[in-house]
This record gives structure tokens, C-alpha cells and sequence, in this order.
């Protein structure tokens, strides 16, 4: 599912980037190659971080 469409990142490559090590919406954005642009998505991915649901065991 797409959670940013300003840069069409889906909720597997936001899981991806958790489980590499991002931490923050901000490394979430750096590890897809991309930005916040709306910001709309921050949010959800903040929660992602917090529930982490990257798998990473941080």
C-alpha cells in the first residue's frame, strides 16, 4: 500500500528502510532516495518507527 504519494514509497519500502536501520522519518526518506515533500505521510511513518514495524529489534 502507498503511504507517500509525493514519492511513491509503499509501506514494504518504508519496512525496509526500518529494518536497515532508519529511526527517524527523516533517515526513512534519506534510505529511499528521496524527501518529505506534503509531509503528509510523516505521521504514519513516525508511527511505523515507533511500532517498529521494520523488524530491525532496535
Amino acid at each position: 500500500m502507498y503511504i507517500c504519494i509525493c514519492n511513491a514509497l509503499t509501506d514494504k519500502q518504508i519496512a525496509a528502510a526500518l529494518a536497515s536501520g532508519a529511526d527517524r522519518p527523516h533517515d526513512v526518506y534519506a534510505a529511499c532516495g528521496c524527501r518529505a515533500q506534503c509531509g503528509g505521510c510523516t505521521g504514519t511513518i513516525l508511527s511505523m518507527v515507533r511500532a517498529g514495524c521494520g523488524g530491525g529489534g532496535k
